[in-house]
C-alpha cells in the first residue's frame, strides 16, 4: 500500500510539472510516466488518462485553496481586522507562484470546457467562505447588508480584479507589499459601503 502510495505521489508531482510548464495540450502519459521514473502502464493503473490525472490535480489544487480558508467571524473582535485575515487567505493564493502558475493553466481549460468549469467552480469554495462570513458578521450587526451574496462577491472581486486576472493573462504576480496595499484597500471600499453606521 505505501508503496502504491508513493508511485501515485510521484505521478501526480511529475504531471503537476509537466502541466506547469506545457499546458494541458502539450502534456502526454509518455511525457509523465519518464518524469516520474515509473513506467507507462504504472502510470494507466492509476489514472485512466490524462483528463483523469488533470482532474487528480484539480482536486489537489482545490483542496489547497480551501485548506487556507478556514476563518470564522468572531464578534467579539473588531470587523477591519478580521476582513484583512479573510483578504489575506485569498491573497496568500495569489502571490503563490506555483500555484497561480497551474490557475494560469486551469483557467484556460476550463474556458476551453464548460463542464469541467463549473466543476472546478462546485469545488473551490472560496466564495461559500466569504458568504458564511460576511454574513456572520452582519447578524452580529457589524456590517449593514441586505444581500450578503452579493456583498460576498464584491469583496472577493475587489481582490481577484487586481490580484488575479490581471496575473492570468500577463503571468507577473504582485508581491507581499502590493498584496498588502490591495487587500487593505479593499477592505476600506467594503467598508465604506457596508460598515454598520456609516452613511
Amino acid at each position: 500500500m505505501a508503496l502504491a502510495e508513493d508511485k501515485h505521489a510521484q505521478i501526480i508531482d511529475a504531471a503537476v510539472a509537466e502541466f506547469r510548464e506545457r499546458g494541458f495540450s502539450g502534456v502526454s502519459m509518455d511525457r509523465v510516466s519518464a518524469r516520474a521514473q515509473v513506467s507507462k502502464r504504472t502510470v494507466y493503473n492509476h489514472f485512466e488518462n490524462k483528463e483523469a490525472l488533470f482532474r487528480a490535480i484539480l482536486d489537489i489544487m482545490a483542496s489547497q485553496a480551501n485548506r487556507s480558508f478556514e476563518i470564522t467571524y468572531d464578534p467579539a473582535r473588531p470587523i477591519q481586522p478580521q476582513l484583512i485575515e479573510l483578504g489575506w487567505a485569498e491573497g496568500r493564493l495569489l502571490i503563490d507562484p506555483d500555484f497561480m502558475k497551474l490557475a494560469r493553466m486551469v483557467v484556460g481549460e476550463t474556458m476551453r470546457d464548460p463542464d469541467l468549469a463549473a466543476e472546478m467552480n462546485d469545488k473551490m469554495a472560496r466564495i461559500a467562505v466569504f458568504e458564511e462570513f460576511i454574513g456572520d458578521a452582519a447578524r452580529a450587526g457589524a456590517l449593514a447588508i441586505d444581500d450578503v451574496a452579493r456583498a460576498a462577491e464584491q469583496f472577493l472581486g475587489l481582490i481577484k480584479a487586481t490580484g488575479f486576472w490581471p496575473v492570468i493573462f500577463s503571468g507577473e504576480l504582485l508581491d507581499e507589499a502590493q498584496m498588502t496595499r490591495l487587500i487593505e484597500d479593499s477592505v476600506s471600499v467594503f467598508l465604506n459601503s457596508y460598515l454598520k453606521g456609516k452613511g
